[in-house]
């Protein structure tokens, strides 16, 4: 027989910690060794019990959140499996630069979490589908999109605070024109407003200065 994963359970809802005790101990080579119900708690106890797993989620009410216990708790011998709610770029970004194995949606089937439990304590990274897509978008997006010299131009007024009619003097162009390259930027972007445009391009470094 195979040695039961040990597992930590860490959730600030008692009524999912009790949903996950029942489920995962239909499994008989997973063994619940303790729980958490907040990130202080989980500190505590996975120093004490030294669980192969975590099964960590990031909204922890007061106090440290998940990614913060993820960053304390996260070695060689303790893996995190984030299993939460949340799906955003932010989220995911954080869990996995905190050193995070894994990162599971609670929607998710039973089957799906199992195996990335195993693969968890294994070392090996497991990521929801939704979560898999968003990491790759990101990192084809790295490299950042590809804007023409007007558009780059256009952004950079824009960043100074200019408006299209300012814009339009400035560059020597029509309103409608800046209108235009507007519109082309906030596609590439993967934006809706003025302030996300220059945000993005600050984040991926698209100007000038």
């Amino acid at each position: 027989m195979t040695t039961p994963v040990r597992i930590l359970l860490c959730d600030d809802h008692t009524v999912v910690r009790a949903g996950l005790l029942a489920l995962l101990g239909s499994e008989p080579d997973i063994e619940v060794v303790g729980e958490a119900g907040s990130g202080e708690e989980a500190i505590a106890l996975t120093a004490r019990l030294r669980p192969d797993v975590v099964l960590m989620d990031l909204q922890l009410g007061p106090g440290i959140d998940g990614v913060e216990a993820t960053r304390r708790i996260a070695g060689p011998d303790v893996h995190v499996l984030v299993l939460t709610t949340y799906d955003t770029d932010a989220d995911i970004t954080r869990a996995i630069e905190a050193g995070a194995t894994g990162y599971l949606l609670k929607a998710e089937r039973p089957e799906e979490l199992f195996a990335a439990i195993h693969a968890a304590a294994q070392g090996r990274t497991t990521l929801s589908p939704p979560v898999a897509s968003r990491v790759m978008d990101r990192m084809r997006g790295a490299a950042g999109p590809t804007l023409t010299d007007r558009e780059r131009d256009i952004l950079g007024q824009l960043a100074r605070g200019l408006g299209n009619r300012e814009i339009a003097r400035a560059l020597f162009i029509s309103e409608a024109t800046v209108k235009t390259h507007l519109g082309r930027i906030y596609a590439k972007l993967g934006v809706d407003t003025r302030s996300g445009a220059v945000a993005v391009a600050k984040e991926r470094r698209l100007l000038s200065w």
